[in-house]
């Protein structure tokens, strides 16, 4: 009794066919079919703007052109580990 026969599956399929009927049956994996193309899609586009436009160029440097005075220390703020 632990896996059912191929004439099990036809029987169940008959049924299945006798109350959802052809027509929507075939509307319902149009649809599933769609919404898979679509998240496949979405992942597809999603990995894809996750990438740099262009990975070969360097980071642009900010240089400071304010002037300042002789009291004001330049430091670079450490984080702990």
């Amino acid at each position: 009794m632990g896996s059912f026969s191929i004439w099990h599956w036809l029987i169940v399929l008959v049924i299945v066919m006798m109350v959802f009927g052809t027509k929507k049956l075939k509307n319902i994996g149009t649809d599933l079919g769609a919404a898979v193309k679509g998240f496949k899609d979405g992942v597809k586009d999603g990995a894809a703007s996750d990438t740099p436009s262009n990975p070969t160029a360097a980071p642009q440097h900010v240089t400071n052109s304010v002037k300042t005075d002789d009291n004001t220390v330049d430091v670079q703020a450490k984080t702990k580990s």
